[in-house]
């Protein structure tokens, strides 16, 4: 009875409490928006790399040391040397390596110099390989493989030829012109850093520097005379283990190889420390959202302490008809719960809508895979905050009604 009468007097005043609804519907869009995005960016930095048990680079920090050879942000501030790579590959624990050499870039997107491992090894979000989309791997030194979102921004296709320029600013000031690369495959789209790198052989890599010193080729030099194209150095080594229960006593033995400073870090353990250097954003975030929230509340609730006053002649019929007190506050809170659950519901709608629009763009440009029908328990939770957060907001003008109420209920009828 009380619900059939909260919604005729909803609909009585159905402009304000249309706002009111839009205003909730936005705030709990944003809420679940941000969360979502939250939830799934973490995921998709999580699944950067998968399978990798140690990541092995000169001796610097574990978190610069991920970043440049994972997510290919900064540069190695050393380079390991190439007996050393192959006593880490020749260890008896060792079941795979990926040598990665950095340094070098097309057009702003960086030149992974490595071998046929990494596409044989490489996983990615949950133990996915790497696909080709076109093509193959490469099997010459002039041969390169690039990732879908440099074959997408650049127009590139197979069998085109790119020139690689020395040193990772996005500006090819001195570029390796003398040895263009022929693309020879692309990668499918990942969302990970892979899609934004171009991807050589290590002789390849020994190839166009053949000659150079300091980061420019030296008078009189020619890379058409190398003849002996066994890499010097590397950047990083991905490193896989016949069993993972090696992996501390293996990270232990080359954190103290005395041929050279080395340090190996679990991938896992060092995207957790990176995470919590980042994830004070992702709290502003949640915060700004969550007050958006207690904002629409607050409108909700100013919306209806303002009607009461003009509703007065509204409750001295129910009154009249042999409404009690508690009825009428009881009428209030179903009114706000009513509000707050039709602002949630549209949020709800509005977020699956905004996710099945906006997915296929967000995963192309900063692959970003959301699932738009994929609601989480704590997705659920912050609902169901938001709905106690709309029967709070109604008990205030509730309590006030029913203390008008009374007092109308105690006055004398002339």
């Amino acid at each position: 009875m009380l619900i059939r009468i909260a919604r005729a007097s909803l609909w009585n005043r159905r402009f304000a409490a249309a706002l009111t609804i839009a205003t909730i519907a936005i705030s709990v869009a944003l809420l679940l928006a941000v969360e979502r995005i939250r939830t799934e960016t973490r995921a998709s930095f999580a699944s950067t790399i998968s399978g990798t048990d140690l990541i092995v680079g000169a001796r610097t920090g574990p978190v610069q040391l991920l970043l440049y050879s994972v997510f290919r942000i900064g540069d190695a501030t050393n380079n390991i040397r190439w007996d050393s790579y192959q006593q880490i590959a020749a260890h008896p624990q060792v079941a795979w390596t990926i040598p990665l050499s950095l340094g070098d870039s097309h057009r702003g997107h960086r030149v992974v110099g490595t071998t046929t491992a990494y596409f044989e090894h490489y996983r990615y979000g949950g133990g996915r390989p790497l696909a080709f989309r076109e093509g193959r791997a490469f099997a010459a030194p002039l041969e390169a493989v690039i990732g879908a979102e440099v074959a997408r921004k650049l127009g590139y296709r197979i069998d085109q030829e790119i020139v690689i320029a020395h040193g990772t600013g996005r500006a090819d000031i001195t570029t390796h012109d003398d040895h263009p690369f022929r693309i020879v495959g692309i990668l499918a789209p990942t969302g990970t850093p892979v899609d934004r790198s171009v991807h050589v052989s290590l002789e390849g890599i020994e190839l166009i520097h053949a000659g150079w010193q300091s980061g420019s080729r030296r008078p009189g030099s020619t890379a058409a005379a190398a003849t002996d194209l066994t890499p010097k150095t590397v950047t990083a080594v991905l490193v896989g283990l016949k069993s993972r229960m090696a992996a501390f006593s293996m990270q232990r033995q080359i954190n103290q190889y005395e041929g050279e400073a080395l340090l190996a870090i679990m991938p896992g353990i060092t995207l957790a420390q990176l995470w919590s250097l980042v994830g004070v954003a992702e709290g502003a975030l949640l915060l700004v959202a969550a007050c958006v929230v207690v904002a629409g509340l607050l409108g909700m609730l100013t919306a209806l302490l303002t009607t009461l006053n003009e509703r007065r002649r509204e409750m001295a019929i129910l009154r009249s008809v042999g409404a009690r007190p508690w009825q009428i506050g009881a009428l209030l809170v179903i009114e706000s719960t009513l509000l707050t659950l039709l602002g949630a519901i549209a949020g709800l709608a509005v977020v699956v809508l905004g996710m099945l629009l906006l997915s296929p763009w967000l995963a192309e440009q900063y692959g970003l895979y959301l699932r738009p029908l994929a609601f989480t328990l704590r997705e659920a939770g912050l609902v169901a905050l938001v709905l106690a957060g709309g029967i709070v907001a109604g008990i205030v003008p509730a309590l006030l009604a029913y203390g008008r109420s009374l007092a109308d209920g105690l006055t004398p009828r002339t």
